[in-house]
């Protein structure tokens, strides 16, 4: 099953009609081979492909040689690299062939190597439109599915997540063997191969602890005293993961700290199936005790997946007062904010009222019945 990612039309826009290097940035097995393949089709350009894992293309994209650069490209209108954080010097090499010759359009995809070494962002500056590609999104699905047909599957994706393959696989012990394999050590590989790890092991201790803390405010010195690790160093993986499309940081929105907390931050998966695999947990919803963490998650998740998408400058938060009073979502578009909380099943919520009488925002609930206008 072939499905349709919402940036494709973007990225064969960008390369038809403008002159600057597409990358396309992912977690490992989120489908950026599969998409750049199909934008490539769309464009119609004679292309070639190079393999990152190839040695012979790789000696020649590594090269700094305008001469073995141009014999390379020779004849083709587009560049396709896959995998491009395979290649040493990759990011100098795609600058001498962007400013050399300026007629080639260039594609490369990449997994996170790219942002944790830093060298292709440098070497491209102003020269480069970075999309970002996330495991599938609900919004995708709503272009294949009903609304009744997405709400009838919506336990299977809070269980086993929305990684592309999951999705093609029908049997529920295969698609634990999958998540598996990827949790094992694949999802963080690139920063055990860039990153001088001392203790790869703590890392997926780490992602355990944030997977027992989803939706709950995470202390970096807890974290630390439950590893054994000091504070900088749980602070440095963390900022890895991140990078890594693992998981990423909420932080407390605050513009009265005597009243409201404004140091703190939580942690969401980019994708359920992950962070279920981490704590041995497929149960179905039934007999969870998580079900309100699993719901918060997918909501924020789908709904950064949305925004970004549609490359809507945004920036996300919770709200939490010292009194205990929280929000669990805060929204912040052009200056505007608006409120969610998250209940699978409820459809009451109070607005807060010290939140109301510093904002004058009321509070909306997302629930099992209305998520779809909140996420499509």
């Amino acid at each position: 099953m072939f499905i349709d990612r919402l940036i494709e039309k973007q990225i064969t826009n960008d390369l038809k009609r403008g002159h600057k290097v597409i990358l396309i940035y992912g977690s490992r097995q989120s489908g950026k081979t599969t998409l750049a393949k199909k934008v490539v089709e769309q464009t119609g350009l004679k292309s070639l492909y190079v393999n990152g894992d190839q040695i012979k293309y790789a000696d020649v994209l590594s090269s700094r040689d305008l001469f073995k650069l141009k014999g390379l490209v020779s004849g083709y209108d587009l560049l396709f690299v896959d995998e491009g954080q395979r290649i040493p010097d990759i990011g100098i090499n795609l600058k001498i062939l962007h400013d050399e010759i300026p007629d080639l359009k260039i594609l490369v995809t990449g997994s996170s190597s790219f942002l944790l070494s830093g060298k292709v962002t440098e070497s491209l500056a102003g020269r480069k439109k970075t999309y970002s590609l996330f495991p599938v999104s609900i919004n995708e699905l709503s272009l294949m599915y009903n609304p009744f047909e997405l709400n009838d599957r919506l336990e299977e994706f809070l269980i086993f997540g929305l990684y592309p393959e999951v999705l093609n696989i029908t049997s529920h012990k295969d698609k634990e063997d999958y998540l598996t394999d990827i949790s094992s050590s694949y999802i963080y590989k690139d920063i055990i191969e860039l990153e001088q790890i001392k203790f790869p092991l703590k890392i997926k201790d780490l992602l355990r602890l944030l997977a027992f803390q989803t939706g709950s405010q995470v202390s970096i010195h807890e974290l630390g005293k439950q590893l054994g690790l000091n504070r900088e160093t749980v602070e440095r993986y963390l900022y890895l993961l991140e990078q890594a499309f693992v998981v990423f940081r909420v932080p407390a929105y605050s513009t009265n700290p005597r009243k409201e907390i404004k140091k703190s931050q939580k942690y969401y998966f980019y994708d359920l199936g992950i962070r279920n695999i981490l704590i041995n947990n497929l149960n179905p919803l039934n007999v969870r005790n998580d079900v309100g963490a699993l719901w918060e998650n997918f909501l924020i998740t789908e709904r950064m997946k949305k925004l970004n998408y549609e490359r809507t400058g945004f920036n996300i938060f919770f709200w939490r007062a010292y009194s205990g009073t929280e929000i669990d979502y805060i929204e912040e578009k052009q200056g505007e904010l608006s409120a969610f909380e998250f209940k699978f099943n409820s459809s009451k919520v109070r607005t807060p009222a010290l939140w109301k009488e510093q904002y004058q925002t009321d509070v909306r609930v997302v629930n099992k019945n209305n998520y779809l206008d909140f996420v499509v």
